[in-house]
């Protein structure tokens, strides 16, 4: 336990700004570079610093963002090996956003993106977003931990898969680390209708049969409250998935968000925390697969060891 940092309530306000920042970073992807099916190319990665986009190619060179969680800025990488730092904590969001614009265009690289968040409902744009936000440097550094800590399991999880899966990634709309398994067939039409995302998008996103799972810690659109958890579900959902039964470790199936779940706080306080939530990661899969009949044989393979 003393390994997994904790997370509270408290960490809200700064949850908000990493995730108006990410979308700022996200959508300079979403501007800059080719579209990529299910939107993979605009999701963030964890990297040893924090999250990072990957690089975009442009006149003045190469160029990605990071969000660095040790540094507490959004930091510029230039292919020529230039290196330049936007701090997080500098007042607004209208601020980060001005700020990130001028830092860019002081290198000659792009700057334009969409300036209206995504899935957060009611939110201004980020030029309009003049509100004092606090940002707490503590609350940031229990974030990176608690990724640090979980993106190994997640890796290990995916590793155990031979069919198409996503990579470990951040969708900054949501603001969840993420990893989705494919059955390899295609999936009745999505009906749409998720609050600040466009239909075209998450049709494209659920074209396939999928189970997925992830981490959301929180983050601008999380109710006053709101405690991190893990999730688990499939698209579409196969009968009986939502039943209760003994197969499912640790979680439960939440009939609002239409999935299971399963605290943070639990898996931190397990005995084995890495084990607790392989075993939850699992688990609802194994139960996704079987009532879908998915062709586990042709899709499964024991994970591979460093």
């Amino acid at each position: 336990m003393a390994n997994w940092p904790r997370l509270d309530a408290g960490d809200a306000p700064t949850l908000a700004i990493l995730h108006l920042a990410s979308q700022m970073l996200g959508k300079m992807r979403v501007a800059h570079a080719p579209w990529v099916n299910h939107g993979w190319h605009a999701t963030l990665h964890p990297v040893a610093e924090g999250l990072a986009i990957e690089p975009i190619a442009s006149d003045a060179g190469n160029f990605t963002l990071t969000l660095d969680l040790c540094r507490h800025a959004i930091v510029l990488h230039v292919g020529d090996g230039e290196r330049d730092l936007l701090p997080l904590d500098i007042g607004s969001i209208a601020a980060l956003h001005r700020n990130l614009v001028v830092m860019l265009e002081s290198h000659g690289l792009p700057s334009t993106f969409h300036n209206r968040p995504n899935e957060i409902p009611g939110a201004p744009p980020f030029a309009e977003d003049v509100a004092p936000r606090d940002y707490d440097p503590d609350a940031a550094e229990r974030l990176h931990a608690a990724l640090c800590r979980i993106e190994p399991v997640f890796e290990r999880f995916r590793a155990g898969f031979l069919g198409k899966c996503s990579p470990v990634h951040l969708f900054w709309g949501s603001f969840d680390l993420a990893v989705t398994r494919f059955s390899g067939r295609l999936a009745p039409e999505h009906p749409g209708g998720i609050p600040g995302l466009p239909d075209r998008i998450t049709r494209e996103a659920y074209s396939h049969e999928v189970s997925s799972a992830g981490f959301w810690p929180g983050g601008a659109s999380a109710p006053p409250g709101t405690e991190p958890l893990f999730y688990s579900y499939a698209y579409p959902e196969p009968p009986g998935f939502r039943d209760s039964g003994n197969d499912i470790s640790g979680g439960i199936f939440d009939a609002t968000l239409g999935e299971y779940v399963l605290s943070y706080e639990h898996v931190r306080r397990s005995p084995d925390p890495d084990r607790a939530l392989l075993m939850f990661l699992q688990s609802t899969y194994n139960r996704a697969a079987n009532l879908a009949h998915w062709d586990r044989a042709a899709l499964e393979r024991d994970p591979v060891a460093p």
